[in-house]
């Protein structure tokens, strides 16, 4: 997780009813799955919504979360 670059942006989409993060590095990107970063996706506990160990990590990188 060392590589991880600083800054990019983060957002929370309802996927079938469940909350769950896209990625990108900048605003000119598209949003993307957090499962399209296997180098940043980390494992979510049972029962919280997916991509939350994610993004606490990235958040701690200065990425930043974008309302919805």
């Amino acid at each position: 997780m060392a590589n991880i670059p600083t800054g990019g942006q983060m957002l929370w989409k309802l996927e079938d009813g469940e909350r769950v993060l896209h990625l990108r590095h900048n605003a000119t990107e598209q949003w993307r799955h957090y499962e399209e970063f296997p180098e940043y996706a980390m494992q979510d506990p049972l029962g919280f919504s997916k991509g939350i160990t994610t993004f606490v990590t990235l958040l701690k990188k200065d990425w930043i979360a974008i309302k919805s």
